[in-house]
């Protein structure tokens, strides 16, 4: 693996607050960014990549590569919580497998903005388009997880509102601003581009430097949590996502994505949920350990994927694309 690709991405200013954010931590300083704050800038950012994506995908069109990559994305988002929950269920009880395999079936916003950003540096072109992938693959997850939790739980007791889950897997902030943006990207087109570039995109690389310096911040705080998920958890949270991208390289090269897309692709089926799917499992299977399937997402495969998976799936797809 040529290693100045990863050399590159850890250089990038990004990914070196994040590492300044978790050393803050580890050296127990008093810097902290406020609450409010990290969830502006995560609204933001989902705002920004979303519009854009609107804009782009007006460009493009609906075409068959468009709905090819669509259709992947909503299968791979339904597939890995299904064969995750076999797999962590030889070791851990029905309610936590089916929440972890929920929070791997979805995807990190910031991994797929992360992974733009990096292919910007490198002059990779990507489709705006593969934003609708990305909120595509939000909700399916929850939804798979929750039904798993009926079908192998026989606590009678137990009811699910499904009014409540499907408002909670579709309607939840993060889907409903990013497919917001998207379709008034879609509605405005250009003209709606030359308005709100200096907000959407002067100010993206900054915000997202900004927040990345605060994710550095939790995920650190996570770390503790890990003595409590043992060598199995770790293991699994990152030998699962290099398989998940894996799968996705392989579907990108048969339908024939461009690098960048597939580079984007892979990153979503790689990257775990650690917004919106603990919130939709915190409140329908309370039974579940949140240090579990947060500490896993967040403190393992969100800096495993930034920092060395990112450059490592690039690599696997300059050679299957040569």
């Amino acid at each position: 693996m040529d290693i100045s690709l990863i050399v590159s991405n850890i250089l990038n200013p990004p990914i070196l607050f994040f590492f300044l954010g978790m050393t803050a931590v580890l050296v127990k300083s008093d810097l902290e960014i406020p609450a409010p704050i990290p969830k502006l800038f995560s609204l933001y950012l989902l705002l920004a990549i979303g519009f854009k994506g609107g804009v782009e995908l007006i460009k493009s069109g609906v075409t068959q590569e468009v709905i090819l990559t669509l259709l992947a994305a909503m299968l791979m988002a339904c597939f890995v919580p299904l064969y995750t929950f076999f797999i962590l269920k030889l070791k851990l009880g029905i309610y936590d497998a089916a929440a972890i395999a929920a929070t791997y079936g979805s995807i990190s916003a910031v991994t797929f903005i992360t992974a733009s950003a990096f292919l910007t540096d490198l002059g990779i072109a990507f489709d705006g388009y593969m934003v609708a992938a990305l909120a595509l693959m939000e909700s399916p997850a929850i939804i798979v997880g929750l039904i798993l939790v009926s079908l192998f739980t026989v606590d009678e007791k137990r009811e699910f509102s499904w009014s409540e889950v499907l408002q909670e897997a579709f309607l939840n902030s993060s889907v409903f601003l990013l497919v917001g943006s998207l379709i008034i990207g879609v509605l405005t087109g250009e003209r709606g581009w030359k308005v709100l570039e200096p907000f959407t995109q002067g100010l993206f690389y900054g915000i997202l430097t900004f927040f990345l310096l605060d994710m550095g911040l939790v995920a650190a705080r996570r770390i503790k949590d890990l003595q409590k998920t043992g060598v199995f958890l770790v293991s699994f949270a990152i030998l699962i996502p290099i398989l998940n991208a894996g799968i996705g390289v392989l579907i990108a090269r048969l339908i024939h994505m461009p690098q960048g897309n597939a580079l984007l692709f892979s990153v979503l089926c790689a990257s775990a949920s650690y917004i919106a799917v603990p919130a939709a499992i915190r409140m329908t299977v309370p039974e579940a350990n949140p240090s579990l399937y947060v500490s896993t997402a967040l403190a393992v495969t969100f800096p495993f994927n930034i920092i060395v998976g990112i450059p490592l799936y690039l690599y696997a797809i300059n050679l299957l694309w040569r």
